[in-house]
C-alpha cells in the first residue's frame, strides 16, 4: 500500500505496524533484549502510538515481544531452556506433521522433498550454511503444508517465531550441517516412502540431535 494511502490509526495500522514489526524480529534486524521505543516506532511505519501499543501487546502473545510494568517493551529473549522446551513440544507436533504427510501428500508433493534434499546435500558440499539454512526451513515449512493438519501448523508458526535466532545460530555452526543433513535426508526418505510411523521416528531423532546442540 503506497505510504499516502495507508492509514495511520485503526484495525488497519495496526494490523501494518504488527506485520512489520514481526518480520523485522524474525529477520534479526531488532535485536534479542532491544528496547522497543513506541514513539520512534509510530514515527518509523507512519501510524500512532496507539496502533504500536495493539502491535506490541499481540507479539507479546506470540511470545516476541517482552513488556516490562513501568519500562516499556524489548524483543524477548529466549534463553536455552526455553529453546530446549520449546523444541520438546515441536518434537511432537513435528512428527504428527511427518506421519500424517507421509500418508496425505501428493506424488508431486512428495517429489518436491526429494528436490529439496538433493539441493540441501548440494549446499553442504559448498559450503553454503546460510542457503542450507533456508533451505532446512523450507522443508520442514513443507512437511508442515503437505500434513494437511492445520491445527499442528498453527501452533508449530507460533512456537517456531520464538526460536528463529537459536535455529540461525544452529545452521552456522561449524559442522552442524554436515551433521543435520542426513537427519533430514531420513525425515525425507521415510516421507516418501509412506511410512507414517518411521517419519514420525524419523522427526524425533533429528529434534533430539537440535536439543542437544542447543545444550552444547
Amino acid at each position: 500500500m503506497p505510504k499516502e494511502a495507508r492509514p495511520s490509526t485503526g484495525e488497519q495500522a495496526k494490523q501494518h505496524a504488527l506485520t512489520q514489526l514481526r518480520q523485522a524480529i524474525l529477520q534479526g534486524d531488532m535485536a534479542p533484549a532491544q528496547r522497543l521505543v513506541e514513539n520512534e516506532l509510530a514515527e518509523q511505519f507512519d501510524v500512532t502510538r496507539a496502533s504500536i501499543r495493539a502491535a506490541l501487546i499481540d507479539l507479546a502473545a506470540e511470545g516476541l515481544v517482552e513488556r516490562i510494568r513501568n519500562r516499556g517493551s524489548r524483543v524477548r529473549v529466549v534463553t536455552v531452556e526455553e529453546a530446549v522446551a520449546i523444541t520438546e513440544c515441536r518434537m511432537v507436533l513435528e512428527g504428527l506433521c511427518a506421519a500424517k504427510a507421509a500418508v496425505a501428500a501428493s506424488d508431486e508433493q512428495l517429489t518436491e522433498l526429494t528436490d529439496l534434499g538433493r539441493a540441501m546435500t548440494k549446499a553442504v558440499a559448498d559450503g553454503e550454511p546460510v542457503t542450507y539454512s533456508e533451505l532446512n526451513s523450507e522443508l520442514h515449512h513443507k512437511v508442515r503444508e503437505f500434513s494437511g493438519q492445520q491445527t499442528a501448523v498453527a501452533l508449530l508458526e507460533r512456537l517456531n517465531a520464538q526460536l528463529v535466532r537459536h535455529r540461525f545460530q544452529l545452521a552456522l555452526r561449524p559442522g552442524r550441517p554436515q551433521q543435520s543433513l542426513s537427519q533430514h535426508l531420513a525425515m525425507i526418505e521415510t516421507i516418501t516412502a509412506r511410512d507414517p510411523q518411521a517419519a514420525e521416528a524419523a522427526v524425533r531423532a533429528h529434534l533430539t540431535s537440535v536439543i542437544a546442540a542447543l545444550r552444547d
